[in-house]
Formats: structure tokens, C-alpha cells, sequence
């Protein structure tokens, strides 16, 4: 067996949504990262494996930006059919693609080494190559959902239902318990040109019965099943195995009583994949310098620290889960977006762990609306910039909050998180030039407001072809970079960009977004007066577009030249950068 020592800035545990967007984060901000999660494939509760819708704040142009978005929109781009397999590629390309990243799949965290009240390495244990890794770092995140740093360091946490009276929150019981939110192990159908016989295994439950399935609606293709759930009144992580077991005779019941107990229009309709690994929505949450409750949520988390939102409703799953006989979860209602805080990401306890997705320092109640996954991504985002700025000044995630909060929350909104409530500072360069267009007001292209918001639209529109943009100098200029933030259409429905539950026949590729500028143009004209085109792009489908440079400029143009189908570019951003 081998022993094989890593070095970084920062290790992140845990190969989830939040987790994967930290290490890209962190990398891309100069730090490097070991990236270890315990499974195979990337994407936790997204992936292949347990295949959970990717959900997050709900709302009109309330959608979830940076990370998240660029990877949904690649999705989009390259797999319209919504294929599981080229979504997991898609998700090892993306961490594989970053050199600052070392990704350590099939590595299970099992071990870690204390100095004091800092954490000074973990180990894993790697079973496809019989490989032990250590990694030392000055910095760790803990993204692995059951937060596994945490009884391994002792760092503090919480599991379960809080008593009512703590926070003096409302949907919490009187007393306190560990009781959680279950695990759902989900199925998938495919439908079929023809019928489709269904032989259920002896050992599968029975449910002959529209009463034995009271409040889950299994109507085909849309049902995803997230109502198969279990393990709320039982130990969310030692029991998961045999809840496991017990989930497959339930999935496997309800798929018999779908094809075999009454007419459910199923006959076409073949079981296409049946998950092993369920999904799970709650266990071990740190205890962070702020505890997120209840109120918080419902005030809206008016913090000045805020670094990522939320916006899902506190939908609290009752604890039986599948048996229990009423309705599976009650939907209390939650404003959209609320704001995050920082102090809520990090270990009160051990001084440099970080904490992100649906582990973070959150009550019972306020889990229940943060643990969704876009929203464990904006925090993974959050959490990966905080590191690399502490790794860039020699901090601990705490300091970051003391000395560099405006710096994490400007580097967040320059990276197309959007934070309610606050502006982006534009570039210098960008507010001092002179800014006209050929056609309507192009000031909100450098508000710092970069969507839609509060009914203002934040952006310029152009038509392709006939319209043009200009920021002018007073004299000529060296400019090294040009960011720009396209209109995705964050109003689009959720369902056209999350992946597919079932596959009916007459399903269509999905689109690119139409409001996408595709084709553009950059137009400089060079200090002796002469215009060169400077970039031009035929195929763009991303909304955050960047570009290194370095020109002497008495003016650039940006023009342009086609969409994915809407009849107007529509920028909400474009700052050059000196």
C-alpha cells in the first residue's frame, strides 16, 4: 500500500455542488486546492448516482448565478438531451480542467491530525488504488454534507430539531430532539413505443392501493419521486445503509403499483435507472459564529455580511417520511432571495475550517430552506473565494470577516454572484471613460447591478448588426481586460435548465437561451487613430464573458452581431478594466 502526502492552501472535503464550487473557486483566485470526495463521480446529490433535481430560490430573475450558472449553461450547451452520463463528464471536466486542482476521487475521509484549535491535516483512504492520502493545508472546507472534519476534530455542531423556544421559532416542536429530514432514494422511467411488463422482486413492498400512497403524486413523466424517503426518526448517518435497504423495497413497490395496480397510463413506461446511494437532506451542522434561525429567514437576512441567498421555502419533511400517512412536507412559506451570512460558514471552534452546502451554521428550520443545492453552490463559491483570499493574507476564515469582508464581497459580485441588495464597484477605467451607443441609454451598462432587480432592468439592448457600444478615453490607454454579463434569462423556468426526472418520447433538446448575445465584436482603435477588431466571437453561450488583454486604446466598441434567437442583445455589464 501507498502513502502519498499532498501540500495545499486549501483542502476541501467533500466533491458536492458546494464542494466543487469551492476548489474552483479558491483555484481559480490563485490558491491550490485538494479537492477529496468519497464517491466516483462529482455532484453529490446532483450526480448520477442519486440524479435530485438542482434546485434554488424560487422567483422571477431570482436565479443563481457565478459557478452554478456557467456550468447549467454548458450543460445546456453541450447536453440538450439532459444524458446523466455526459453530466458527470461535464462535472470531472470542470474541476479536472483547473491546475491548481488535485481531485482525489474515490477517497474517503477518515482521519485528522489536530494542533491546538486548528486542524493540521486529514487522511483518506483512496480503495480503487489502495492508497493512503494525507493532506496538510493551512486551510480546510468541509462540503461533505454530513460533516465528517467535524467529529473528527471535535469542532462543535448540532444535529436534529431545535426546542421551539431557543430562537422562537414556529414550526419548530416543543422539545428538542435529533429527529431530521429523510433520505429519498430515487427511480426513473423511460417511456417506450411499446408495453412494457413489470415482474417485482418477492421481497418488495405492496401497495395495492391509491390510499396506500396518500399525498405523493406519481403521475408520470413528471413525478421525480422525492417522496421515497426515510431515516428522519432514525440516525441520519449510522442507519443509512439499512434504511437503504428498506427504500429499495419501497421504490420497488411503487413502481409495481405504477405498472401493475390500476390504470396509470404507465403500459409504455419502462424503470430506466433505480438509485443505491439515497439522498440526504440532513445530519451534523456546524456551529459558526452566527447561527442562521428561523427569523432570520423570515426578516429576509438583512446581514451586512452577507455572501450568497437563499430564497427555497422552509419545506420542514416530516420524519416518517414515506410512513407517515399526511402530506410528506409542509411547504412555510420564505422570502426569496434572504440573505447568508458569512460568520455562518466557518467553524466557531476549530479556527480554520470552513463549512459549506447543508452543513452550514443553520437551526433545523433554516436548513430546511438553505440546504438546496444552487444554494449550497453559491455558498461553496463563497466559501472558495473566502479561502483564497485568507490564503493570499495570511488569515483564518474568521479574520477574513474582520479585515477582508468588502474584498470577499466585491471579488463575489465581480464573479457574477449576485448579492441583494448590494452594487458591484465598477473598474476605475470603466466609470472615469466616456460611455455613448448608437441607440438607447448605455449608463446602466456600469450601475454594478448586473440582472434584473427590483423591476429595474440593469441593462443595454442593441440590435445585432445596426447597434454599438463606446467607452472613449481621454487620451490613449493600456487596458489588460474586458468582463462582460450577458442576459441569460434568469426568469426562465427552473425545469429548463435543472436535469430531467423521467424521459417521456416527444422530449426536445433544450435551448440555449435566446436573450444569449452569441456573435460580437470588439473594435479598438489604436492610438494613431485606426480601428482593428480586437476580438471576434461566433459562438458564445455563457452570460459571465471575460478576456485578458493588453492594448493601447483610444476607444473600444463592442457590437453586436447575433443571438440565440431573441431580437435584441441584452447586456447588463460591460467594464474595462486597466
Amino acid at each position: 500500500m501507498r502513502h502519498v502526502t499532498h501540500r495545499a492552501d486549501l483542502c476541501v472535503v467533500g466533491g458536492g455542488l458546494a464542494g466543487m464550487c469551492a476548489a474552483i473557486a479558491a483555484a481559480r483566485h490563485g490558491a491550490r486546492v485538494v479537492l477529496m470526495h468519497d464517491r466516483p463521480v462529482l455532484g453529490g446529490n446532483a450526480s448520477s448516482e442519486i440524479r435530485m433535481w438542482v434546485c434554488g430560490a424560487h422567483g422571477a430573475c431570482n436565479r443563481e448565478t457565478g459557478i452554478i450558472e456557467e456550468i447549467e449553461l454548458d450543460n445546456i450547451r453541450r447536453n440538450p438531451m439532459k444524458n446523466y452520463s455526459l453530466w458527470d463528464v461535464l462535472l470531472y471536466e470542470k474541476v479536472r480542467q483547473e491546475p491548481n486542482i488535485t481531485l482525489l476521487l474515490n477517497c474517503s475521509c477518515n482521519d485528522a491530525t489536530m494542533n491546538g484549535s486548528r486542524l493540521a491535516s486529514i487522511r483518506g483512504w483512496q480503495g480503487t488504488a489502495e492508497t493512503w492520502h494525507s493532506v496538510e493545508a493551512p486551510l480546510f472546507a468541509d462540503c461533505s454534507g454530513d460533516s465528517i472534519l467535524a467529529p473528527l476534530t471535535g469542532a462543535e455542531y448540532r444535529i436534529g430539531r431545535e426546542a421551539r423556544g431557543e430562537f422562537g421559532e414556529a414550526i419548530e416542536p416543543e422539545e428538542a430532539d435529533r429527529k431530521t429530514m429523510g433520505m429519498s432514494l430515487l427511480l426513473q422511467a423511460r417511456e417506450t413505443d411499446g408495453p412494457q411488463p413489470f415482474a417485482p422482486p418477492a421481497w418488495a413492498h405492496v401497495y395495492a392501493r391509491e390510499e396506500d400512497l396518500p399525498f405523493r403524486d406519481h403521475a408520470l413523466p413528471q413525478a421525480n419521486f422525492w417522496w421515497i424517503e426515510l431515516g428522519g426518526e432514525q440516525d441520519s448517518i449510522h442507519d443509512t445503509e439499512a434504511l437503504r435497504d428498506e427504500l429499495l423495497k419501497i421504490a420497488l413497490g411503487v413502481w409495481d403499483h405504477i405498472k401493475n395496480r390500476g390504470d396509470h397510463g404507465a403500459a409504455n413506461w419502462a424503470l430506466d435507472w433505480l438509485g443505491f446511494l439515497p439522498g440526504k437532506r440532513e445530519s451534523r451542522r456546524y456551529v459558526g459564529d452566527h447561527i442562521i434561525t428561523q427569523n432570520d429567514v423570515e426578516a429576509g437576512g438583512p446581514f451586512e455580511d452577507i455572501i450568497a441567498y437563499g430564497g427555497w421555502t422552509m419545506d420542514d419533511h416530516h420524519p416518517a417520511g414515506f410512513r407517515h400517512p399526511g402530506q410528506p412536507t409542509i411547504w412555510h412559506p420564505a422570502p426569496s432571495p434572504w440573505g447568508i451570512p458569512y460568520r455562518s460558514v466557518y467553524s466557531r471552534t476549530v479556527e480554520n475550517l470552513f463549512c459549506a452546502g447543508r452543513n452550514i451554521s443553520a437551526s433545523h428550520a433554516a436548513l430546511s430552506s438553505s440546504r438546496v443545492m444552487k444554494t449550497c453552490a453559491l455558498l461553496g463559491q463563497a466559501v472558495g473565494t473566502a479561502a483564497a483570499i485568507a490564503s493570499r493574507d495570511g488569515l483564518t476564515p474568521r479574520g477574513v470577516y474582520q479585515e477582508r469582508l468588502a474584498a470577499l464581497q466585491q471579488t463575489l459580485m465581480e464573479d457574477d454572484c449576485w448579492l441583494p441588495g448590494k452594487a458591484r464597484a465598477v473598474a476605475p477605467l470603466t466609470r472615469q471613460a466616456a460611455l455613448r451607443a448608437s441607440a438607447g441609454d448605455p449608463e446602466p451598462l456600469r450601475n454594478g447591478v448586473d440582472r434584473l432587480a427590483d423591476g429595474v432592468d440593469n441593462g443595454w439592448l442593441g440590435v445585432p448588426g445596426s447597434s454599438w457600444v463606446e467607452y472613449r478615453f481621454a487620451e490613449p490607454t493600456r487596458v489588460r481586460g474586458l468582463r462582460f454579463v450577458f442576459d441569460s434569462d434568469l426568469s426562465r423556468d427552473r425545469a429548463d435548465h435543472r436535469m430531467r426526472s423521467n424521459y417521456a418520447l416527444d422530449d426536445a433538446p433544450v435551448p440555449v437561451s435566446p436573450t444569449i448575445t452569441r456573435a460580437y465584436r470588439i473594435e479598438v482603435q489604436d492610438a494613431d487613430g485606426q480601428w482593428h477588431t480586437l476580438i471576434s466571437e461566433l459562438d458564445n453561450h455563457q452570460r459571465l464573458v471575460r478576456y485578458d488583454i493588453d492594448v493601447v486604446a483610444r476607444a473600444l466598441q463592442f457590437v453586436p452581431e447575433g443571438t440565440w434567437g431573441a431580437p435584441a442583445a441584452h447586456v447588463f455589464a460591460w467594464d474595462v478594466i486597466g
